[in-house]
């Protein structure tokens, strides 16, 4: 092995330098500036950026209000209010946080659903996929234990309610809740072990995000059209093509963000969440966070407790399956008619599910959220294994630039 300096060919003396003894520089050149990049992403493919872009808000943000909280049952309600009302900006950063979460979720199902229409899931991208799944998954434990430490109403009876839902578990299930619980009950171990967790996570996950990019640049871009890179004419380098898409996306993200920062803060949250935690006065009716809701209302459809909480976790470890599920050779939804139908009606029946979560599990909701639920599953177990037996999909372009040729192919004019 050779000893020596990196042949930087950076210009700048301090650069240069740097970069001869560690290549960072370089690295970032070839991975954020001269990577070829699919030159037909359309917008969808900036929720990637913005998801990293919220995630780093999001630990920012989370620092500044970890010096101010008090991980006790008799002191964080009343911190959380101090951070409002004492600590300067604290109302700002807290609205941050508390809006960067919905934020977060809305940026990540879009990123999901944008994987799921253009097939990026599929060979030889099935390793990248897995590792987003792991990723939503850590971002869902994270904001549920996030959402325990106000300690208001709903803080403390969700984190009951969801907590004793592992007691379901045969065997393990008590020993599994008592040690979330760290006793016999919801408590002031409870709060500990969940801020803990809440700090920590976060930088787990952006462990993962560097592999999943990692992942990303080994196998490459999918695209709308999902035809593979033919050549260097169907490409772009990240930069400058890119990075000034993602600008102008992340621009437009903050402008919505501050709407809800600044004119409607507290609209996605629970009112009753104002009201300091009390162990004997349970709320007429427990729902969890927006971004939970479809699950809640799969959890609630079973009858059976351990049933609905292998059906709550089902349906999220089944995205795991979904490479192998899809057995279709053409990956975009935009060549695959009846899939591009299926596709439209499961976002329609996820967003029914939440609302479903958000009412009370009586009535013609159960019934309906039953219905939805054997859906859900149906179109992953079901639909999709059937299409590649059913669909016709349409051709596909011979490569990347004769699908922009084409798009972008003016219509003939009649002759007079």
């Amino acid at each position: 092995m050779s000893i020596g300096l990196h042949n930087s060919e950076f210009k700048n003396p301090v650069v240069r330098w740097i970069d001869q003894r560690m290549p960072v520089f370089t690295m970032m050149q070839k991975e954020y500036g001269t990577f070829p990049t699919p030159k037909n992403f359309n917008y969808f493919w900036n929720f990637g950026a913005l998801a990293m872009v919220t995630l780093l808000i999001m630990i920012a943000t989370g620092i500044f209000l970890s010096m101010n909280y008090a991980a006790h049952t008799s002191l964080a309600f009343d911190s959380v209010e101090r951070i409002m009302r004492d600590v300067n900006f604290g109302w700002l950063i807290r609205y941050i946080h508390m809006n960067g979460a919905s934020m977060f979720f809305i940026v990540v199902y879009i990123h999901i659903f944008r994987g799921m229409y253009y097939g990026s899931y599929k060979a030889p991208r099935e390793l990248l996929w897995m590792l987003g799944v792991v990723i939503f998954l850590l971002m869902m434990a994270t904001a549920f234990m996030g959402y325990v430490l106000p300690w208001g109403q709903m803080s403390f009876w969700g984190a009951k309610v969801i907590t004793n839902l592992f007691s379901a578990i045969p065997f393990v299930g008590d020993s599994i809740t008592t040690l979330l619980w760290g006793g016999y009950s919801v408590d002031n171990p409870t709060l500990n072990r969940f801020f803990s967790l809440h700090y920590l996570l976060p930088f787990v996950i952006a462990g993962l995000v560097v592999l999943h990019i990692w992942a990303l640049h080994v196998v490459g871009n999918n695209n709308p059209t999902g035809v593979s890179v033919k050549s260097s004419q169907d490409t772009l380098p990240f930069h400058p093509y890119y990075t000034m898409k993602d600008a102008f996306a992340i621009v437009v993200f903050f402008m919505f963000f501050a709407f809800w920062i600044f004119f409607a803060p507290n609209y996605l949250g629970h009112a009753i969440n104002y009201q300091e935690a009390n162990p004997l006065v349970t709320p007429a009716h427990i729902v969890p966070e927006w971004y939970f809701l479809p699950f809640y209302a799969i959890l609630r459809a079973v009858p059976d407790k351990l049933g609905g909480v292998i059906a709550m976790f089902g349906s999220i470890l089944i995205l795991f399956a979904l490479p192998w599920l899809d057995t279709s050779k053409v990956r975009s939804g935009n060549y695959r008619p009846l899939f591009k139908g299926f596709f439209w009606i499961f976002a329609i029946v996820c967003v029914a599910l939440g609302y479903l979560g958000s009412k009370p599990a009586e009535g013609l909701y159960v019934v309906f959220s039953r219905i939805l639920t054997v859906y859900y599953f149906a179109h992953f177990l079901v639909i999709l294994p059937l299409l590649e037996l059913l669909e016709s999909p349409k051709p596909l372009p011979a490569s990347i630039s004769d699908s922009l040729i084409a798009k972008n192919k003016p219509a003939a004019v009649p002759a007079e």
